[in-house]
């Protein structure tokens, strides 16, 4: 324990190493999320028009994500593409400050990195499952939020009402029609899938970048950093698709009076019936955009969190 003195010295990023950077990861998470969002909207339709097709026998309004993308525009306006764009944003100030704080805490601490920054791959693996299990179940309600607010334009052209004034309506609106229970609906899938998308992100990252600082010439910089994030976006994407779609068809399917699902039993009846009536590749529905927005979302986060964290004096991730 340092003497008063002593510690107003430190800087700010010794002083509070926990608060400071969840602060500077939701910083540039949220940078990432509002340059990236289009596509997550875009995604977000592709993955359930096919549900539509199946359970009113009508054609699918969009293909693909060019066409559906240019729909959202074409019907909705150009702004709609952000549509949702708020709790987004709320659910990564949540989501990726807990989980990168939990990741390094388990790194560092629990599971212990060696001096020389080596760091087994199946400890990796471990810390990065369990920091994104814990960071989306956090930030579960948000990303309940986010999905159906991307569903209102759709809606609205299928002349049925909006569901929701804003943001702080939905919350409100689903707080009184499922309680607490019902702010975490579609949990399960949800963490599900954000431990699988972090064993390919917050993994992938820390086990390329270290690679490539003790196996080539390649210094603890931007180039590097862009390497591992474009490896980590792509494996994050083909482990994460899958149960993406599964979260997604969950969290919107309508409920009772009493908060009840009413299409599906669980994430594994979503699996089983979504592969059984369209087909076992329905399950990387909307992969193109998923891949497109990982990709350039990977790279803005990981490029703003390693230099904000060398402005403010924090040491590289």
């Amino acid at each position: 324990m340092l003497p008063p003195e002593e510690e107003k010295s430190l800087p700010l990023s010794e002083r509070w190493p926990r608060s400071s950077k969840f602060v500077l990861s939701a910083c540039a998470a949220a940078v990432a999320e509002l340059v990236t969002f289009p596509l997550d909207l875009t995604k977000t339709r592709l993955q359930i028009q096919g549900e539509a097709a199946t359970h009113r026998h009508e054609a699918a309004p969009y293909r693909g994500m060019l066409r559906t993308a240019a729909g959202i525009v074409q019907e909705e306006g150009l702004l709609k593409l952000w549509q949702g764009a708020t709790p987004a944003v709320y659910r990564h100030i949540v989501y990726s400050g807990v989980r990168m704080v939990a990741y390094e805490h388990i790194r560092d601490s629990v599971l212990g990195r060696a001096e020389d920054e080596s760091f087994p791959f199946w400890k990796a693996v471990v810390a990065g499952m369990t920091a994104g299990a814990i960071g989306q179940f956090f930030a579960s309600p948000t990303d309940l939020v986010k999905v159906q607010m991307q569903m209102e334009g759709r809606r609205r052209l299928e002349g049925k009402p909006s569901r929701f004034r804003g943001v702080h309506h939905a919350f409100v609106k689903i707080l009184s029609e499922g309680g607490i229970r019902g702010l975490w609906a579609g949990w399960v899938p949800n963490v599900q899938r954000a431990a699988l998308v972090n064993m390919g992100d917050l993994t992938t990252y820390d086990s390329v970048k270290h690679f490539l600082l003790r196996n080539t010439p390649l210094q603890d910089n931007s180039v590097t950093h862009s390497i591992a994030s474009g490896c980590s976006g792509l494996v994050a994407a083909i482990l994460g698709t899958p149960a993406d779609v599964v979260k997604t068809r969950i969290m919107n399917q309508p409920r009772d009076e009493v908060g009840r699902s009413l299409l599906y039993k669980s994430s594994t009846d979503c699996l089983i019936r979504t592969i059984q009536g369209e087909g076992f590749m329905s399950l990387y529905k909307g992969f193109i955009p998923t891949w497109m927005r990982m990709a350039p979302w990977s790279l803005v986060f990981w490029l703003t969190y390693e230099q904000i964290r060398r402005i403010c004096g924090v040491s590289s991730f």
